[in-house]
């Protein structure tokens, strides 16, 4: 299931969607990888890159929310620890077992689900307090 790019999932904030854009293209890539039975080459390097880009996005965005003093910062650092923990592990796994249709499962519900509700929910509010905190 590929997922869309939406207005709902619009921050605001060019350089965060921009950088939410990149993450949602690679969990495209990485579920068509599965579904077309591509080798596991293919799928560590899409692992790889969702793992090293989401430390790179999640450290811009958290640089931002202290810059603009985010009230719910320390929750929002926690989420996406929990993010990093889940792609690190879903890695491990296609490292020892190789892919999977369990994998692509854990891929859509613990990645690409808790992505796309995560800017929906918590990214929307980090946007819209730097707009009211930068003028």
């Amino acid at each position: 299931m590929a997922y869309k790019w939406s207005d709902d999932l619009l921050t605001g904030n060019m350089q965060i969607d921009t950088e939410h854009k990149e993450l949602i293209k690679a969990i495209n890539d990485l579920l068509e990888a599965c579904s077309a039975g591509k080798g596991r080459a293919e799928l560590e390097k899409t692992v790889k890159f969702l793992s090293h880009y989401t430390k790179t996005h999640f450290g811009h965005e958290e640089v931002l929310q202290m810059k603009y003093k985010y009230p719910d910062y320390n929750n929002h650092k926690k989420y996406h620890k929990q993010f990093v923990d889940n792609v690190e592990s879903i890695q491990k796994k296609l490292l020892s077992d190789g892919p999977s249709i369990v994998l692509v499962g854990e891929i859509n519900s613990k990645v690409a689900n808790w992505l796309t509700n995560h800017i929906k929910r918590e990214d929307v509010k980090v946007a819209a307090h730097i707009r009211d905190n930068s003028k």
